[in-house]
């Protein structure tokens, strides 16, 4: 049996820099009958562990480190025996919410994430955190871009440990050099395709 994609959203609140924002997050699952990758636990816990089901969890992916893609992480591997994996980069806020606890292991770009046979190449695209990072599936057709690229242009730059320049480069540098028919499942709100994006940005 094949990879699909599965889809969970979660509500609640968004923190840094003093202040507070309610979201929606999506939480997406990436497996087959037998095993699952989760990318990004957000906020319910007990909605993304009854997504998993029996099934095993290989691990769950951190496209950053903002709480409110992180913050019923650790719960969620704890709870199913899994790691917890994240960019380097994004340490410094990976630590806003978990002082003690540590991620299980690293994403670097171009490393290679195996679930249900099927490759979640990890692509490091910079820009709205230091550690953002998108998972590219070709077999899927798909790009889980975290929060760095949405319908309608790139994710926010406006708070701490974020830049604009950088993220355009992330952009424009590495994703779209991807088919433009790719899907982008993004990490909040609807999804867009590489393509759409590429003209909104002028490329």
């Amino acid at each position: 049996m094949s990879a699909r994609i599965e889809h969970v959203v979660t509500s609640g609140t968004f923190s840094l820099d003093g202040q507070d924002f309610a979201v929606d997050n999506n939480v997406w699952l990436v497996g087959d009958d037998d095993e699952v990758v989760v990318i990004d636990a957000a906020h319910d816990a007990g909605a993304i562990l009854t997504a998993v089901g029996d099934r095993r969890l290989a691990a769950v992916v951190c496209t950053h480190g903002h709480n409110d893609h992180i913050n019923v992480a650790a719960q969620v591997a704890g709870d199913a025996g899994a790691p917890v994996l994240l960019h380097p980069g994004d340490q410094v806020l990976w630590k806003m919410v978990y002082r003690e606890r540590h991620p299980d292991g690293v994403l670097a770009g171009e490393q290679e994430i195996q679930v249900a046979g099927t490759k979640l190449r990890v692509l490091h695209t910079p820009g709205h955190s230091p550690g953002s990072v998108c998972l590219y599936a070709a077999d899927l057709g798909t790009l889980f871009s975290g929060d760095t690229l949405f319908h309608g242009g790139p994710g926010a730059t406006g708070r701490s440990y974020s830049d604009y320049p950088t993220i355009i480069n992330s952009i424009r540098g590495t994703l779209l050099a991807l088919p433009p028919e790719t899907v982008v499942r993004t990490g909040h709100g609807e999804n867009t395709t590489i393509g759409a994006e590429a003209d909104s940005l002028g490329s």
